[in-house]
């Protein structure tokens, strides 16, 4: 009898299963304390919630989410209990001691997870059901909501600390040294030239009287055309030749010798761009185009100039994460033209990571099939698991996605129009998982199959039992360097990305392989590798296979004739020094033209000077830091702000302030927010003038952890871009040998943005969704006072609490400082940026 009762109860169980709705549960989350029980970790809680009429079952469903924290493993509430399954996916599953949801009921799950939640985008995401009644499919938790932060101990990192949140005070100070320019006093063209002399006068230009241009400028006459066309509204005329009548001349100057220098002219003859190549007149163009109003009719009036220029580092790049959040095509495109204008000439592609493969491989169609979609799965054998809230469903848009070879082609295509190179990037052998599961799929489908050949390209060696965990907690996620498949696959995918850019007429010459946060512990338990270890005399240890594996890499890149490019960590080594691991200088690399990434140079992180190191080293170092030109890390810190911080908080004036050859020099605060105290830099390395020659270039980088959408990916680019980009190009400031010069720079460039810029991108491409700063507020003496980041933007205001619009009135003097006051600044288009409320 009580095998019928128990089988009674699992039918009835399973019923109830079947029959409840998802959409009937309610997920709430919010942070009860940052710095729980004085420890760098967070105490939250998750509250589900039975809305339906019918009864929640005590066990038979898991419930998964996304949460970018490391989750303690354990009970979380009586019967429930909380695990990782792998990356940043975590799951609750029921135990006997839960007895279901009533209608109506509800359940507190109390999570403990790692470091500390200040910001919304530090949120768990994508919560989905899967009952073990079809456990193939997931379903979305669609009612769930993360409840806002609001109370010092949920706002602060750890209980000790004071400083909460940027306050409208604290912006207020920062924009204290800022102050309205008449725009005549501003420079005429971001970024700064080499060289400009005004003489005064002015030049009429008439576009009826056309564009005339060598043979070899004739693309770029044509780009000149459609732009001017936008700007007076009617088709412009181009003619080969360079004597004549017209309104602009592109000419060849062969002593003007840098492949990216220019000079123009404009004076009572018209305008004339020279330059050696089509490059120079590209940017002669850009220099242009700066002259020229937004828009005019029948004609425009110029400055009359004499501009010389090219830039001063030659490698200026945006690195573009399209793998942990997919971006599509289209919104690629819109970054390459925001670009161009500010004359970046590199998009480093991140293709590839744990989280996705972007980019079609001819031959390989699992990595775009399997490895280029994300949803519920049991095996990945079809997909890969779900990512930063991408849900079960694998019809979503940012965790699946990928560009086709002819979307890829048309990318480079509209790059190379645009001057601009495109380095595609395969991330290895850490942040490989994505291509790992995908190659395991076609082995399995393969081997399934009778293929002999089904290993042909796998990445990992099924008996490895090495235990580790990355950063971003992934325990399977590096590429096995012991695998003669490992290297078939990187010929492979080299040689097909070398075939398509040569389709597209800009053949491949520099590629980026990785080499970025391979966890220790790595490969210790690979019988491949250990195998490899015994039968070599020049490997001892598993340390070097990190050697072994970029020197097989190199050796592939290069006999495609491309040269190497990865992230810092391919140009060290780990050792030990007095029994404490440490990672170093790998001098194997330093004479072998090898290009690097150095993105860690977090103030105050002890590592401020490895770009340097690396340089002294001989090795090619492009200018990536975390602390100035990481682009997804928050404006300010400020629970509304969205992106990352633990690399600190990058607005701005980050990458303007930064001076490539003395870093130190002008470093101002920490990865908090807080003054970088004196001795930060004492015993770093400098760099010599070896090193100096080493320094090629700059980078920003987008990474897409927490940005899902166009709109976010142009919020957090833009307007900081523009402070790369000045940085990148413009020559050596006087600034940067007396900072007493500071502030006006800082003023000058800020009064550009504002007042010039910011309505340029208004415009461009039917406008993108740059950040509108937020207003200083400052109470002084029972009257307010407000101020703006970049002169030249409005500051409106209310007093009855309402939200202020763009007819609100602008602040133009001090008010009195009593009641609810609500400050909002304005675009010269009426676009609003976030409100800030204080109360008097």
């Amino acid at each position: 009898m009580r095998y019928r009762l128990t089988f009674l109860f699992l039918v009835l169980s399973c019923a109830a299963m079947a029959q409840f709705p998802a959409k009937g549960l309610q997920l709430r989350w919010e942070v009860v304390e940052n710095g729980y029980q004085g420890k760098a970790q967070t105490l939250s809680t998750f509250t589900l919630v039975n809305r339906t009429k019918q009864a929640f079952p005590a066990g038979g469903w898991t419930i998964y989410f996304n949460f970018i924290r490391f989750v303690t493993p354990g009970e979380v509430a009586p019967g429930i209990v909380a695990g990782h399954v792998n990356g940043d996916l975590f799951r609750f599953t029921p135990s006997a001691g839960f007895g279901g949801l009533k209608p109506g009921d509800s359940v507190k799950l109390n999570i403990v997870s790692s470091a500390w939640v200040t910001h919304f985008t530090d949120a768990p995401t994508g919560p989905y059901i899967v009952w073990d009644t079809d456990p193939a499919k997931g379903q979305s938790i669609a009612d769930f909501a993360v409840v806002p932060s609001s109370s010092d101990k949920q706002l602060r990192r750890t209980a000790s600390e004071t400083k909460v949140q940027t306050s409208p005070e604290d912006v207020y100070r920062r924009n204290e040294a800022l102050r309205l320019l008449p725009a005549s006093e501003l420079p005429k063209i971001l970024p700064t030239p080499a060289s400009v002399v005004e003489s005064g006068a002015t030049v009429v230009l008439d576009p009826k009287e056309g564009i005339m241009y060598e043979p070899e400028f004739r693309a770029e006459a044509d780009y000149l055309a459609l732009l001017m066309g936008n700007v007076f509204g009617k088709p412009v005329l181009t003619a080969q030749g360079t004597t004549g009548k017209a309104a602009v001349r592109l000419m060849k100057d062969a002593s003007i010798k840098g492949k990216e220098a220019y000079r123009l002219e404009t004076d009572q003859q018209g305008v004339r761009i020279f330059a050696g190549t089509s490059t120079g007149i590209f940017y002669g163009i850009q220099s242009l185009r700066q002259l020229l109003p937004l828009t005019a009719k029948g004609t425009a009036t110029l400055p009359a100039v004499l501009v010389k220029d090219e830039p001063r580092f030659a490698f200026r790049s945006f690195s573009l994460d399209v793998a942990r959040n997919f971006h599509s095509k289209a919104q690629v495109l819109r970054m390459l033209d925001v670009m161009s204008v500010y004359k970046v000439n590199t998009l480093h592609l991140h293709m590839s990571d744990d989280e996705g493969w972007r980019v079609e491989i001819a031959g390989l169609p699992e990595l775009t099939q399997v490895g280029g979609r994300r949803g519920h799965t049991l095996d990945e054998m079809e997909c890969i698991q779900p990512s930063y809230g991408s849900g079960p469903d694998v019809n979503n848009a940012t965790g699946t996605g990928w560009y086709s070879r002819a979307d890829y082609i048309e990318i480079l295509r509209y790059a190379n129009a645009r001057h601009i190179k495109v380095v595609p990037e395969v991330e290895m052998p850490g942040h490989g998982r994505a291509a790992i599961k995908a190659m395991d799929a076609r082995s399995a489908k393969l081997t399934k199959a009778g293929d002999p050949n089904a290993n042909e390209y796998r990445l990992s060696d099924p008996e490895d039992k090495s235990q580790y965990r990355s950063v971003q907690e992934w325990k399977d996620n590096v590429m096995n360097p012991a695998l003669p498949s490992t290297y078939k696959f990187i010929e492979k995918v080299t040689a097909e990305l070398a075939a398509m850019h040569r389709e597209a007429g800009v053949p491949l010459d520099i590629i980026h392989m990785g080499g970025d946060e391979t966890p220790g512990g790595v490969w210790e338990k690979s019988p491949a590798c250990q195998k490899l270890l015994a039968e070599s005399a020049e490997l001892n240890n598993v340390d070097d296979l990190w050697i072994y594996f970029y020197d097989k890499v190199a050796q592939i890149v290069n006999k495609q004739g491309m040269q190497l490019y990865g992230w810092e960590e391919a140009g060290m080594r780990r050792t030990k020094r007095d029994g404490q691991g440490l990672m170093i200088v790998n001098p194997v690399f330093g004479n072998r033209n090898f290009q690097v990434d150095v993105w860690n140079n977090v103030m105050g992180g002890g590592m401020e000077d490895l770009s340097y190191r690396l340089a002294n080293g001989g090795y090619k170092v492009v200018l990536s830091g975390v602390a100035n030109y990481y682009f997804d890390m928050a404006y300010a810190r400020d629970y509304d702000e969205p992106g990352f911080y633990w690399g600190g908080y990058v607005d701005i004036d980050k990458p303007f302030y930064f001076i490539p050859l003395d870093l130190y020099k002008n470093a101002k605060e920490d990865d908090a927010g807080n003054p970088l105290p004196a001795s930060t830099f004492v015993g770093k390395d400098r760099l010599t003038e070896y090193g100096a020659s080493n320094i090629v270039g700059i980078q920003s980088a987008l990474w897409s952890e927490t940005v899902k959408s166009p709109q976010r990916v142009e919020y957090m680019v833009l307007p900081k871009l523009l402070g790369m980009a000045e940085r990148a190009w413009a020559p050596d400031p006087s600034w940067t040998q007396d900072l007493g010069q500071y502030n006006e720079a800082w003023n000058k460039f800020a009064n550009v943005v504002g007042q010039r810029e910011i309505p340029r991108l208004a415009t461009l491409n039917g406008g993108y969704n740059y950040r509108i700063p937020t207003a200083g507020v400052k109470n002084d003496n029972g009257k307010v006072l407000t101020n703006v980041q970049l002169p030249g933007l409005i500051v409106r205001y209310t007093t009855d609490g309402k939200e202020p619009s763009a007819k609100s009135p602008a602040w133009s003097g001090p008010i009195d400082a009593k009641g609810t006051l609500r400050f909002r600044v304005f675009d010269q288009t009426g676009r609003g940026g976030r409100t800030v409320t204080v109360q008097y």
